[in-house]
């Protein structure tokens, strides 16, 4: 026999689970003392919300549900904003949360909320696991509902009477993931027709180009055929910058030329495109263009996404399909030169009197990162610079929320990607979402992580600035003081440098990034 806490542990183990991010509370001391017994780590975060960060990331990364913990209440509470981070980011997340027992919930009682109600809006599935008999069932469903595509975040929870009582029970043995079917014969026939009588087609790659490791498909389409490619943030490194077929991001190019090219086209191939994270009407405003759907689910009922041909299959077996209907060089790339243009403009390097700014920084950061080192952006102005001019070319290597699109994201998240892939990462911030999360370069500190924190420092909320800015001319409930940010990440342990000039700057990139140490570069942008 064993108590239900501990089948609980038993199943994250038969899930594959490495570790649980979260925060101790009285509701979940069974749980807590099963994991210590177990050999899924424990990380107490700093805060429930960095948590929840901590798993999102690890399952964009991995595909593999991150899972976060917090006790009933407050600690429910606080997670949330993460979980809904990673149902609108498509990223899948396991969150379990402590409750009171169950004789109290039927009245008011100290911290107890209807946490499993509060979750039902953010999730794909939650409930709370009532009898220690359903505790196998319950984790399995979990798991599978969170990985499965389109992933997302799911809910257990969990109360503390049942986590206490024996059971004799075993885990449930997961499968293989669930395969959608091939392909349909005659939307692939019509999708390839649609792709060679259009005289400007070009592929837009979304998040799911990414998510579901496709872009060696996308990549083989593109080498062989010739059509351009344009992604979205969370699409960014689908196919190599460096690849004369890349358009960089819908909004690349000093003059927007990214998008420009895109209203040009007259026939889109939206790949694993998700309209959570970029409105269509931004490139159909007048409903002109052809489209053609390719993903795991049928498109959004959208008057400006409203697809010719929906192909609802694995993306690559779907784009493997298509490929082999089509000619060699069918699509000719043809946007001339605009990915040389594009490429030159962001990696050319900040001349000696050119202002600090993120964009002029990011040309020397992409140069002291390899191909395969991580970048996490957080939310904020810098965010924009980041996915229009940081080139790409790998996938999974630019890290942007574009979903829910939540400040504080980065800290935590250039966490759980130092402990999850063999590169470097870097936490590329403001001063805004830094300070936000900042209390996990403890957690960091702790776990003996190595990763560089850049904190673009403006003093101020930028980019809503500058929206009122546009808007009306001035800005108004923006600004803000900032600590001294070298002296506070000194007291966390880190190595921390303030730079000022570009050959300072440069130098610092150079130093921090490759090391093994964690360290934090504040830029005092002009």
């Amino acid at each position: 026999m064993q108590t239900a806490a501990e089948l609980l542990v038993n199943c994250l183990e038969s899930e594959g689970v490495d570790r649980v991010f979260g925060v101790p509370g009285e509701e979940i001391e069974d749980l807590l003392f099963a994991l210590r017994d177990s050999s899924i780590r424990f990380v107490p975060t700093r805060h429930e919300q960095g948590a929840a960060f901590m798993a999102d990331v690890h399952g964009r990364l991995t595909g593999e549900a991150g899972v976060c913990l917090s006790t009933l209440g407050p600690g429910a509470t606080n997670l949330m904003t993460g979980v809904a981070d990673a149902q609108l980011d498509k990223s899948p997340v396991v969150a379990i949360t402590g409750q009171g027992g169950r004789e109290r919930l039927h009245k008011e009682s100290h911290q107890a909320l209807d946490v499993v109600d509060i979750f039902e809006p953010i999730v794909a599935w939650n409930a709370q696991i009532a009898d220690p008999e359903i505790v196998p069932e319950s984790v399995r469903k979990a798991f599978k509902l969170a990985e499965y595509e389109k992933p997302g975040a799911t809910h257990l929870e969990f109360p503390e009477d049942v986590a206490a009582e024996s059971v004799d029970a075993d885990p449930i043995e997961g499968r293989d993931p669930v395969r959608r079917p091939d392909p349909d014969d005659r939307s692939v026939e019509r999708a390839a027709d649609l792709i060679e009588v259009a005289e400007r087609p070009i592929i837009l790659a979304g998040n799911g180009a990414v998510r579901t490791r496709t872009s060696e498909s996308v990549r083989a389409i593109v080498d062989r055929v010739g059509i351009p490619v344009v992604e979205t943030y969370m699409g960014k490194g689908t196919i190599s910058d460096r690849e004369s077929a890349s358009l960089m991001t819908l909004d690349s190019g000093p003059e927007d030329e990214a998008a420009r090219a895109i209203e040009r086209a007259d026939c889109v191939v939206a790949v694993g495109y998700d309209i959570a994270e970029h409105d269509p009407e931004g490139w159909n405003p007048d409903l002109e263009k052809t489209i053609v759907h390719v993903d795991y689910e049928p498109a959004e009922v959208y008057r400006h996404y409203n697809p010719d041909v929906e192909i609802v299959a694995d993306i690559g077996a779907a784009l493997q399909a298509i490929d082999d209907q089509l000619e060699d060089e069918a699509c000719s790339l043809w946007c001339g030169d605009l990915h040389e243009r594009l490429l030159e403009a962001v990696t050319e390097p900040p001349a000696d009197d050119d202002p600090v700014t993120v964009r002029n920084a990011l040309p020397l950061l992409r140069e002291a990162m390899a191909d395969s080192d991580v970048l996490v952006s957080d939310v904020g102005s810098h965010k924009m610079a980041i996915a229009r001019s940081f080139p790409t070319y790998e996938p999974n290597t630019c890290v942007i929320s574009n979903g829910l699109a939540s400040m504080g994201i980065a800290v935590p998240g250039a966490l759980a990607a130092d402990l999850t892939v063999d590169a470097n990462v870097v936490a590329g911030t403001g001063d805004g979402g830094f300070l936000m999360n900042a209390a996990e370069l403890e957690t960091a500190n702790r776990l003996d992580c190595g990763f560089t924190t850049v904190v673009f420092n403006d003093d101020d909320y930028g980019l809503i600035s500058e929206k009122q800015n546009e808007h009306r001319g001035e800005h108004t409930g923006t600004e803000l003081t900032t600590p001294d940010l070298v002296t506070f990440a000194e007291s966390f342990g880190l190595e921390a440098h303030r730079p000022e000039t570009w050959a300072e700057i440069e130098a610092a990139f150079a130093e921090a990034v490759p090391s093994d140490d964690l360290s934090l570069i504040e830029l005092r942008l002009d």
